[in-house]
Formats: C-alpha cells, sequence, structure tokens
C-alpha cells in the first residue's frame, strides 16, 4: 500500500467503498461521477464524425442503396399493373366477345349503373377477352428480377457497410489505446479499474453494434421514405398527402421518447461501469472479502447496484420500446383511411384498383421505415450514451509532452540528485518541499519512514510519473557532474529505460516464465535469461515445475506462490541491466533466507548503479551507504545506520520500535546498538 493511499470516507449501506488515491501507490479503485451527458446533437455527430476516413466507401454504400430501394420500390406498382391485367380479363368475361368497351359502358349508363361505368371506363379491358397471361408472364418476371437485383445491391451495401463501421471501431480503439498511454498516473489514481474497462470495452462494443445496426437500417428507411413518397405522388396525391400525417404524428413521438430514453441510457451505463467496478474490485480482493467474512455484504451490496443496472436498463428499453408500437398504431390508422378512400375513388372511376393495391403497399412500405427509424432510437440513444461516456475518455488532458528537442545522456549516467524540489499532489496540501539529496553511482540509498511520509512519491518523481512543481531533478555521470541533465529535458521513454523498478505488487503477464522474465529485455540471449534467473533464484524453483521455464502463467500467476512470482519480477529487472534501481518493498513477499541471497545477489548487480529502496524492515537496509528518514514529505535526518543510530532521533526510533523487547509503557526504551 503507497504511503500516499489515503482511507476513503465515503461510504454505503451495503459496504464501504475506496475513495480515490491521494497518490500513486494504491491503484486508484475508487470511481468518480460521471459528468451530465453532452447534448444528443453534437455527441452523434462526433460519433458520425469516426466513420469520415471512409467517406468513399460510404458513397459507394449510398448508391447502392439508392438502386436497391430504386428497384424495390418498383415491384408495388409492377404488381399493381399484374393485378390490373387480371382484374380486367376477369371483368371482359362478364360481357359478350366483339362487343366495344364503350359500348359496353354506354350500356350500364343507360341502365342507371352509372358507378360501375365510371369505374370501367377507368380500366383497360376487351370484352370476351379474358386474361392476358402473356403479358402477365412478362409482367412477374419483371418483379422477380427487380426484387433479385435489389437484393443483390442490398447485400453489398450491408458488406461494405460493415466495413465501413468495423475499421471506424478499429481506429476507435486505437486512439483509447493511445489515450491511456498518454494520460497522466493522477489520472488512473481517481478513476477505477472497472469503470475504465467498462468505457474501454462494454461502451465501445456498443458504439460498434449501435452503428452496425443503425446505420444500415437508418440509410435504407431514409431512402426507401423518399422512394415510395415519390412512387404514391405519381399514383395518387391525394392518398399521398394522407399517408404524410405520418410524419408529423411520428417525429412528436420520437422526440417525446427520445428526451426521456437518453436519460434513462445515460443512467444504464453509468450504473453498467459501476457494477462493473464493484465485481472487479471485489474478486481482486476476494481473499481479504473472505477473512473477513464479509461475502453476505458484498453480496448485499452487488445485489444492490445489480438492482439499479435492472432498473436503468429495464426502463431505457421500455421507454424506447414504445416507439415501435406507437408507429404501428399510426400506420395502421393511415392504412384504414387510405383503404377507405382508395375505395372511393375506384368505386368512382379516378383510380384503377391495381394503383390502389399498389398504394396500400406503398403505404405499409412508407410507415414500416418510419417506424424502423423510431425503434433505430433506443440503439442510437445507447450508442451516443456510450460515445459520450468514450470521448469523456479521449478528453482527458494528457501528461505535458516530451522536451523537444529531447536531450540525452551517457548511458552509463547512474547519478542522481535532487535540487531544491517541491511537490504537491494538490495545491492546498503541499507534501514535500525543499528537498535535496545526491545518489551516487553504485551507492544504495534507503528510504524509510512512517506510512504517508512521502517515500513512493520519492520514487514516482524520478520516474517522472508525476511532475515536480519546483526544483530539478538530474541525472549524469559523479565524475562530470556539470553535464548533468534535468530529467525533464529527457523523453520519459530514455529516462525509464535506464531505469528497473520492482514494486511489492507483483504483475506478471499471461505467458510463460520466460516470457515474464524476457520483458525486462526482449532482445536478452537465453544464457542472459538463465543468469539474471539464477541471480534472483527463480531458476532455484523453476525447475521443479513440469514445464520449467514454459510453464504458462494465468492473468494473476495463481500457480505460482506470492514470494515466488516477486522473484521472478527481480529477474525481470535483474535482465532489464538498468543503470537506475528502485526496489520498493521488492522482497517484502519472500522468506528471509531468501531475501539474505537476493541481497547478495543485489549487492553485485548495484556495482557502477544507483539503487533506491524503500523499506519498511530496517535488517534490510543497514548496509546500505546513504539512509533517508522522511517525516511529512521532509528529510529529517540522513547518513548511514551506524550515524543514525548515534543520533538517537527519527531512525533511532523507528529502529527501536521494531527490534527493541516489549516494554511496559512506564519505561524507557533502552537504544539500540548497531
Amino acid at each position: 500500500m503507497s504511503e500516499q493511499e489515503q482511507a476513503g470516507a465515503e461510504t454505503e449501506p451495503e459496504i464501504p467503498r475506496p475513495q480515490p488515491t491521494r497518490g500513486p501507490g494504491g491503484h486508484g479503485m475508487a470511481r468518480g461521477p460521471v459528468e451530465k451527458a453532452k447534448n444528443f446533437g453534437p455527441s452523434a455527430k462526433r460519433l458520425l464524425g469516426t466513420l469520415r476516413q471512409d467517406a468513399s466507401r460510404l458513397v459507394v454504400v449510398i448508391v447502392f442503396g439508392v438502386l436497391s430501394v430504386g428497384l424495390t420500390v418498383l415491384g408495388p406498382k409492377l404488381l399493381g399493373e399484374g393485378t390490373n391485367i387480371v382484374f380486367a380479363g376477369f371483368i371482359s368475361l362478364q360481357f359478350p366477345a366483339g362487343a366495344s368497351k364503350q359500348a359496353v359502358i354506354d350500356q350500364l349508363v343507360a341502365a342507371g349503373e352509372t358507378t360501375q361505368a365510371d369505374m370501367l371506363r377507368a380500366m383497360d379491358f376487351v370484352p370476351g377477352a379474358g386474361i392476358d397471361f402473356t403479358q402477365l408472364t412478362w409482367i412477374l418476371l419483371a418483379v422477380l428480377a427487380v426484387y433479385s437485383i435489389g437484393s443483390v445491391f442490398s447485400y453489398f451495401q450491408s458488406r461494405i457497410l460493415n466495413f465501413v463501421v468495423q475499421g471506424a471501431m478499429h481506429r476507435l480503439r486505437v486512439q483509447v489505446e493511445t489515450k491511456l498511454h498518454t494520460l497522466p498516473l493522477s489520472y488512473f489514481d481517481r478513476v477505477q479499474r472497472g469503470e475504465l474497462l467498462s468505457r474501454v470495452t462494454n461502451d465501445v462494443d456498443n458504439i460498434g453494434q449501435s452503428l452496425q445496426q443503425s446505420l444500415s437500417q437508418v440509410i435504407s428507411s431514409l431512402l426507401t421514405v423518399i422512394g415510395v413518397l415519390l412512387m404514391m405522388f405519381l399514383i395518387s396525391p391525394l392518398l399521398a398527402g394522407i399517408a404524410l400525417v405520418t410524419i408529423p404524428l411520428t417525429l412528436a413521438i420520437t422526440v417525446v421518447v427520445a428526451k426521456r430514453s437518453q436519460r434513462l441510457f445515460i443512467a444504464q451505463w453509468k450504473q453498467t461501469g459501476i457494477l462493473n467496478a464493484r465485481v472487479e474490485e471485489t474478486f481482486s480482493g476476494h481473499a481479504v472479502v473472505k477473512v473477513f467474512g464479509h461475502q453476505r455484504r458484498v453480496e448485499a451490496a452487488f445485489d444492490a447496484e445489480n438492482e439499479r443496472v435492472y432498473k436503468a436498463s429495464f426502463g431505457a428499453q421500455f421507454v424506447s420500446g414504445i416507439i415501435m408500437p406507437s408507429m404501428t398504431f399510426v400506420g395502421n390508422l393511415v392504412y384504414v383511411a387510405i383503404a377507405v378512400v382508395g375505395g372511393i375513388q375506384v368505386a368512382s372511376g379516378q383510380m384503377s384498383i391495381g394503383n390502389v393495391q399498389a398504394f396500400i403497399q406503398y403505404s405499409r412500405q412508407f410507415t414500416q421505415p418510419l417506424s424502423q427509424l423510431g425503434s433505430m432510437a433506443n440503439l442510437l440513444q445507447s450508442g451516443v450514451a456510450s460515445a459520450e461516456r468514450v470521448f469523456e475518455l479521449l478528453d482527458q488532458p494528457e501528461q505535458t509532452p516530451d522536451a523537444s528537442p529531447a536531450e540525452t545522456v551517457s548511458q552509463h549516467a547512474s547519478h542522481l540528485a535532487f535540487h531544491d524540489v517541491s511537490f504537491a499532489y494538490s495545491p492546498e496540501k503541499p507534501l514535500i518541499q525543499g528537498l535535496s539529496l545526491e545518489a551516487r553511482p553504485g551507492s544504495t540509498v534507503a528510504i524509510v519512514g512512517p506510512t504517508g511520509a512521502g517515500k513512493t512519491t520519492l520514487v514516482n518523481l524520478i520516474m517522472r510519473f508525476y511532475e515536480i512543481d519546483a526544483g530539478s531533478i538530474t541525472l549524469g555521470r559523479s565524475e562530470d557532474a556539470e553535464t548533468a541533465i534535468d530529467t525533464r529535458r529527457m523523453t520519459r521513454d530514455d529516462l525509464r529505460s535506464r531505469t528497473g523498478m520492482v514494486l511489492q505488487d507483483t504483475w506478471l503477464f499471461s505467458g510463460t516464465i520466460r516470457e515474464n522474465i524476457m520483458y525486462g529485455r526482449p532482445d536478452a540471449t537465453e544464457e542472459e535469461m538463465v543468469a539474471a534467473a539464477s541471480a534472483a533464484y527463480v531458476d532455484r524453483f523453476v525447475h521443479a515445475l513440469p514445464d520449467g521455464y514454459e510453464t504458462m502463467l494465468d492473468d494473476e500467476a495463481t500457480n505460482l506462490s506470492v514470494g515466488e512470482r516477486q522473484l521472478v519480477t527481480i529477474a525481470r529487472a535483474f535482465l532489464a541491466d538498468p543503470r537506475l534501481l528502485i526496489l520498493d518493498e521488492a522482497t517484502s513477499s519472500v522468506d528471509t533466507r531468501t531475501e539474505l541471497l537476493i541481497q547478495r545477489a543485489m549487492s553485485q548487480l548495484r556495482r557502477n548503479r544507483t539503487a533506491f529502496v524503500i523499506a519498511h524492515r530496517l535488517s534490510t537496509i543497514r548496509d546500505a551507504e546513504l539512509i533517508l528518514v522522511m517525516e511529512d514529505g521532509a528529510i529529517v535526518e540522513q547518513g548511514n545506520h551506524d550515524e543514525l543510530i548515534a543520533a538517537q532521533g527519527a531512525y533511532w526510533r523507528l529502529y527501536n520500535a521494531q527490534f527493541a523487547a516489549p516494554m511496559d509503557s512506564d519505561e524507557e526504551p533502552e537504544a539500540v546498538q548497531a
């Protein structure tokens, strides 16, 4: 645990949750509040902007969509013509062959059948001729052709659009990955890992699914509405005007529902992030939960947050789901109106029955895409809500850029010096003020002090995980101190490539033991890898494993003990052959005998190198050339072990607290001799 990590004050009825850590030592598990989402319009515009790189493909998608929809909307008109042929042939059989059409109409008018006469006047038939099957066959073949070719265009439209969307998601993931590597450590200290993972995985996946499902529907639906509307006006402007009533009703319903569902979708993904953070931190600390008997409290906390996710998700899906049945209801009303008015026009001879049939089909084709556009609202709302969370991550301020042009020093430089350094995590709480120290090549600088004194902070300033507020940290060679340069004028990669760091928390990756050791220097030879493993006493236990160095480690390396995992991380640092060594309680997880052996190995490794050792067990740093005693961010004492014991100051008190024999509270401790 870091010296800067503070206990959280925020609690919940079920189980306490950690607050954001002030310093870098913790894992930054606490979650800050999610800001209120931006407006739908700007966020949707920015999301669509991710497709700009594939503009040419989108043009092809639209062209194929126009061709597909254009052919598809011809179908009902052709089928209407086929209906006219069948109906006209059936009607023609009701009258004697040889008579003219006009004679039949005049006869009906004379008999007082004016309605039937008006209907026949609008038809094209020959009395007694029957159905023209040749013409009907050609029409049916034309219908088959337009639908088949339209389907081919639709297939290629969907396929190209899939490439566009997946390419955009690939670029977005690259942006997120790049952003994560440029964010300052302070961001990870205040954001829970589960929340961050939710944005990087769940939200990005949801954006992809939303775009994939909605874009294709939106493009085809809009083109269908335009094409069908043109055909309806060509057939009957009156009936087309009735169908247009659907548009304002659709917009009104969509706007009303969308405003409410947007808030609910934001709440859904916010609660999903909180739940993911709860699960991640609970299972990361599963052993602690078991030890303290908090299983039921954790289950209760999970159930409560799972219930919040359920309510938010149910509300979002329910409200957005109202759109589709509402659109269907409006479409049915329009269908009834068209059927009634169309029937009257057929009876009056103003329209053919085939045109009415085609118009009814068009009315269905008109209301269906409107309903689909309405149903796409929930997908779009969900996708934009996720996009806002991802954009919020991408908009976070990045760490200060490296100096340009950057400077560098000799590869053998290991003389590090602090010059009047000041630093604070927050301006109102200064931590380190006016700190000066010097670490010479080949020396070991031990840093001791109570929890919260600033020991880990000192190391993080060396690594430039945090930037100092004042003063400077320089790196150079002791024999040529004038050429030492400020580490801020170096690139971070250059500085960190010279540094080997072993933390108290062991971080191993999925892969073999060999791969984990080689992570320190991928181009190392087999002999160098084995030498590093032997120096860290990994070689001693690895041959007892079934596959030796090829033993696969899972995500948390549970097939190794805590101490063995620590040894692998030390071997990784050995192999990197750094000029600067930083050991933050690096041997706290190994037994005393192994610790002594590792210390011997480290004494060889430290030749011509500078080592910074943070230790709570003072017995491990007795041989350090320089011991820094820190309290409240300041160095209160410095010297070697014997000098600090003789001074009987802060170090003497720490040493006695660890090694003096228990005594009554009214007895003064005797000084422990070196």
